[in-house]
């Protein structure tokens, strides 16, 4: 599919903050990097936890320059990258990637928060930033699947800090005064649609009480001309070499080249290690 939105998508976007595109990777692709993923020992050892308030974990992993495994060619992808930089305005690069995975019974919840409420305070001046998640398993309401607040990112950046468990999260006052205004969207998705929402759309997702595990890919993007103006953990602005749509097919099933690609672990920022009641 060739990148960018339609007229009607865009509105949306501007409306809503956030844009569902059914079948974004055909069944093909998702088999593809379904199998890569799951087979890719570099990226399984590098998986890490993190809990929520009452100890349930998401396990993940992170990595921060796309390169030629199946997953690095899905983020290189033009549908994706045209897409973002239609959206923000201009050249684009990739900030990070990460595998989310909530396993049957036990994959835990996400507090609602705004990506941009983290990125703020990695030296990023502007939110000319926002992501794709696409599904790699059904996400439906019983396995955690996200949760939108529609509207919100023109609320603008909202305060962020440590909230019970290991997760930081958006003061929670000021959410409980947002959700009297704007309506919660359960983005429910199947296998290859990807969800588009810009960094400070308001988002969280609940524990998976399911038998079905609930695994999304998740891309990031910043502005080319938003570069940070401090080094953090995550890359300043690195030229993004674009693939066409056909290169998760030709490669196939293809793996990182090693476990240095992967982060050990993500850091919070000093400045959002407070806690927030």
């Amino acid at each position: 599919m060739a990148g960018g939105f339609s007229a009607e998508q865009r509105a949306a976007w501007d409306r809503d903050g956030y844009v569902m595109v059914r079948k974004l990777f055909d069944d093909e692709e998702i088999a593809i990097l379904r199998a890569a993923i799951e087979g890719d020992e570099a990226l399984r050892s590098s998986l890490y936890d993190r809990r929520d308030a009452s100890g349930k974990p998401t396990r993940m992993a992170i990595w921060n320059h796309p390169g030629d495994s199946v997953y690095g060619l899905a983020a290189r992808s033009r549908r994706v990258v045209d897409t973002m930089e239609e959206v923000l305005g201009g050249e684009v690069y990739h900030y990070h990637s990460k595998l989310t995975a909530k396993e049957p019974r036990d994959g835990g919840a996400w507090e609602w928060h705004q990506d941009y409420g983290y990125w703020y305070h990695n030296g990023i001046i502007y939110p000319h930033m926002a992501s794709v998640m696409v599904a790699l398993d059904r996400a439906n309401r019983e396995n955690g699947c996200l949760q939108v607040v529609k509207g919100s990112h023109h609320c603008g950046r909202i305060e962020h800090g440590v909230l019970p468990g290991e997760q930081v999260g958006a003061d929670p006052r000021r959410v409980e005064e947002i959700l009297k205004q704007l309506p919660i969207e359960y983005a429910e998705m199947e296998p290859g649609d990807g969800l588009f929402f810009h960094a400070n759309v308001l988002h969280r997702s609940d524990q998976n009480r399911s038998e079905h595990r609930r695994w999304t890919v998740l891309h990031c993007y910043n502005a080319a001309r938003n570069n940070p103006y401090v080094e953090h953990h995550h890359p300043q602005y690195t030229k993004l070499e674009k693939v066409d749509d056909d290169a998760i097919k030709r490669a196939g099933v293809k793996f990182s080249s090693s476990k240095a690609e992967f982060r050990e672990r993500s850091a919070n920022p000093p400045e959002l290690k407070k806690r927030i009641a």
